[in-house]
C-alpha cells in the first residue's frame, strides 16, 4: 500500500463538510442535499459520507454498524443479526428518518418503524450520504431527522468479476460475488450477497447466560442488478433493480396474567421460538437529458414491502410505494443553479389493511456561490416544497442554508441551517388493529449551526416537534402527543493524522430528548463517544482499533413496569487488513474484544466476543 493511497484512506475516514481540508474535497460529490449532484464542500447541510473504502477496511457486515460510526447517530437493536434494529439521528424515532437505496424509498409503509435496517446489509456501496436535520422541504414526508442515502457502485470500464468470503463465530459466514462490463454506449453489473448465521438468543434476561437460551438465526440474501445504455451523447436510460430476501429466528414476547395487569416472563420470553420472513424489492427507471440551458430527469420508482410472521398477531404485511417524478437543473451565473420539479407518490397497504393513499408535490431549491465584500466565499441555499395529500392536510415546507468560508483563514467554514418539516402517520399506525385513523401528521422545526477549522468542528442543534407520534400504553393505539417535544444537543468531531502513517478520529455527542413534560424519551443516549484509530506504518498492512462509548441511557423493564439504564459501556472492534496483491487481500476482525456484556434494549442481547476472517478476490 502507497503513501498516496495511504493518505487517501486517512482523508475518507469520517468524512464530513467540516472535518477535511478543501483541496481533499475537490472529487467528492453528493447527491441527498439538493437533488443533484453538488461537491461536498459546497454543501451548506450538515452531512457525512461514508465511503466504499472505509467500508471495505472495517468489514462492516450491516449498514446499522456503518452508520453508528458517525457522531451523532446511534442504533438499539433487539439482539444479534436480522433482530429488529432503530437507527436514530439526534434522538429522532427511525421513522422520521427517510431512506433510500440509490435514490428508492426503504421507508416500509407497513411499518411503524420505519425502515427496516435489520435487513439491510452491506453490499456494493460505493458511498453513505447522512443529511442531518429536517429535509421535508426537499423531499417530503418522512425527513424530519434527514436522510440515509445508500448509493451501490457505478460499473468500470471493460470487464471485471470480484469474490470475497468470510467466516466467523456463531457458524457465520458472508459471501459475495459481483460482474460488470460497460462500454462507450452502455454497462450492465450484477452483484449477489449472502449471510448466514446461525446467531444467539435475542432475549436474554438482565443477568443471565446467553448459553443457556436457544439461538436465533438468521440468513440474507441481496442481489442488485444496474444497467444503462447512451441513446445519444445526451440522452441515456438507467435502471436498478434490488432484491432483498431475509429470514430470521426471534423470541416472541410472553405475557402472564389478564390484560391490562399482564407482566413479561423473560424466561418464556427467552426460549420462545418464532419465525419471520421478509421480501423487499426497489426498482427504478431513469431517463437523463443533458443539453447546453438544463439537465433532466424523469423517472418512475417503485419499493414493495412483505413480512410475514406465521407465529405474531399479524401474520402477513405487504405494502407498496410507486413514484413517479421528473426535475430540471438549471446552472446560471457561473456557480449558481435552481433545481425545479414535480412528483406523485402512491401509497398502498394492501393485506388486511387495504387502504391506500397519494401525495402530489412540487418542488424548487435555488443554490448560489458567490465571494462577498468580506474576503471569503459564502453559499446560500433554499428550497420549498408543496405537498397535497388526499387524506392528511396539504403542507408546505422549506430550507434554508448558509456557508461561509473566508479567504483570510483557510480551511475555517461556518455554517447556518434552518428546515421545516412532517412525518405523516404510516397506515399501521392508522388502521391496523393499534391503529387511529384521526392521528394528524407531525410537524418540525430544525436548526443548527456549526464552526470548523481544519480537523476540529463544533455543531448545535435543535428540534421542535408538534403533535408527536406516539403509542399510547392505556388505550394501546398509536395517537398525537399534543404539545412541543424536544431534541436538542451538540457534536464534536475532530480528525488528524499523525507521521503520515496513523489515523485518529473522536466524535462526541451531547443529546437532550425530552417529551412535553420534559421526560427524557427513552432509549436515547445523553452523551456518546465515537473513535477510530487506524494505523497504515508497514507497507500492504492496515490495523485499526474503533468503537464507542454509550452513556445514560434510559428504558423499561416490562416484567416489572419500572426504568432501567441501559447504558454505562464501551465497545471496542479490531479489524486488520492485508493486500496481497492488487487483486488478492485477506483480513480478520474481532468484535467487542473486551468481552462486554451489555444490552442497548433491556431484556435483549447483544453480541459477545466474536471472531471473523476472510479474503477478496478481484479482477
Amino acid at each position: 500500500m502507497n503513501n498516496t493511497i495511504k493518505l487517501s484512506l486517512i482523508a475518507t475516514l469520517f468524512l464530513s463538510t467540516n472535518l477535511i481540508a478543501e483541496e481533499k474535497l475537490e472529487d467528492i460529490t453528493v447527491t441527498s442535499a439538493t437533488k443533484t449532484n453538488q461537491k461536498l464542500q459546497d454543501v451548506t447541510s450538515n452531512i457525512n459520507v461514508i465511503t466504499a473504502q472505509e467500508i471495505e477496511e472495517r468489514h462492516y457486515t450491516t449498514v446499522t454498524e456503518a452508520l453508528n460510526s458517525l457522531p451523532g447517530v446511534n442504533f438499539t437493536a433487539n439482539g444479534g443479526l436480522g433482530q429488529s434494529t432503530s437507527v436514530r439521528v439526534r434522538g429522532f424515532d427511525t421513522q422520521k428518518l427517510l431512506v433510500m437505496v440509490d435514490g428508492i424509498r426503504y421507508n416500509d409503509i407497513t411499518n411503524a418503524s420505519g425502515a427496516n435496517f435489520s435487513d439491510l446489509m452491506v453490499s456494493d456501496i460505493e458511498r453513505i450520504e447522512v443529511i442531518k436535520g429536517a429535509q421535508s422541504g426537499i423531499w417530503g414526508a418522512d425527513a424530519a431527522a434527514g436522510v440515509i442515502n445508500i448509493i451501490t457502485k457505478e460499473a468500470q470500464k471493460g470487464l471485471h468479476f470480484s469474490a470475497s468470503q468470510e467466516f466467523g463465530s456463531f457458524a457465520t459466514s458472508k459471501s459475495n460475488l459481483k460482474a460488470s462490463y460497460k462500454a462507450d454506449r452502455g454497462y450492465i453489473q450484477a452483484s449477489h450477497n449472502r449471510v448466514n448465521s446461525k446467531g444467539f438468543s435475542a432475549q436474554v434476561p438482565k443477568g443471565s447466560n446467553l448459553n443457556d437460551f436457544e439461538d436465533d438465526g438468521y440468513n440474507n440474501k441481496t442481489s442488485n442488478l444496474k444497467a444503462g445504455f447512451s441513446i445519444t451523447p445526451t440522452n441515456k436510460i438507467d435502471i436498478s433493480h434490488t432484491i432483498i430476501d431475509a429470514n430470521s429466528n426471534y423470541d416472541n414476547s410472553v405475557y402472564v396474567g389478564v390484560y391490562p395487569n399482564s407482566t413479561l416472563d423473560p424466561i418464556a420470553s427467552a426460549n420462545s421460538i418464532a419465525t419471520a420472513t421478509n421480501k423487499t424489492t426497489l426498482s427504478s427507471i431513469n431517463f437523463n437529458h443533458i443539453d447546453s440551458f438544463n439537465e433532466v430527469d424523469i423517472y418512475a420508482k417503485q419499493s414493495t414491502f412483505k413480512r410475514e410472521y406465521p407465529q405474531g398477531f399479524t401474520k402477513l404485511y405487504e405494502g407498496e410505494v410507486k413514484e413517479y417524478g421528473a426535475k430540471s437543473k438549471i446552472d446560471y451565473l457561473d456557480d449558481n443553479f435552481v433545481v425545479v420539479g414535480g412528483d406523485y407518490k402512491k401509497f398502498e397497504h394492501k393485506d388486511t389493511v387495504n387502504k391506500s393513499f397519494t401525495n402530489k408535490a412540487l418542488f424548487v431549491t435555488n443554490n448560489n456561490k458567490f465571494n462577498n465584500i468580506l474576503g471569503g466565499t459564502t453559499i446560500l441555499n433554499e428550497s420549498l416544497r408543496y405537498d397535497a395529500f388526499n387524506n392528511f392536510d396539504n403542507k408546505t415546507t422549506g430550507k434554508i442554508g448558509l456557508k461561509y468560508q473566508p479567504n483570510a483563514i483557510k480551511e475555517l467554514s461556518t455554517s447556518l441551517n434552518y428546515g421545516t418539516a412532517y412525518s405523516v402517520p404510516s397506515s399501521f399506525q392508522l388502521y391496523s388493529f393499534y391503529g387511529n385513523p384521526n392521528m394528524k401528521a407531525e410537524d418540525t422545526k430544525s436548526f443548527d449551526a456549526s464552526i470548523a477549522y481544519k480537523g476540529l468542528s463544533l455543531t448545535y442543534f435543535k428540534n421542535d416537534i408538534d403533535n408527536l407520534i406516539d403509542y399510547d400504553t392505556a388505550t394501546s393505539k398509536y395517537a398525537n402527543v399534543n404539545g412541543t417535544s424536544t431534541l436538542k444537543g451538540y457534536e464534536v468531531a475532530y480528525n488528524t493524522t499523525l507521521f503520515d502513517t496513523l489515523a485518529l478520529s473522536l466524535g462526541y455527542t451531547k443529546l437532550s430528548a425530552k417529551d412535553k413534560d420534559n421526560k427524557d424519551l427513552k432509549r436515547r443516549a445523553k452523551d456518546s463517544v465515537k473513535f477510530g484509530i487506524d494505523y497504515y506504518g508497514v507497507e500492504a498492512l492496515h490495523l485499526g482499533l474503533n468503537g464507542e462509548y454509550i452513556g445514560e441511557r434510559k428504558d423499561t423493564n416490562f416484567a416489572t413496569y419500572s426504568e432501567v439504564d441501559t447504558g454505562k459501556y464501551l465497545v471496542a472492534n479490531f479489524v486488520a487488513n492485508y493486500e496481497v496483491d492488487k487483486q488478492l487481500s485477506f483480513y480478520g476482525k474481532v468484535d467487542n474484544i473486551s468481552d462486554k456484556t451489555y444490552q442497548s434494549v433491556f431484556g435483549y442481547s447483544s453480541s459477545p466476543r466474536a471472531f471473523y476472517a476472510g479474503m477478496k478476490l478481484t479482477y
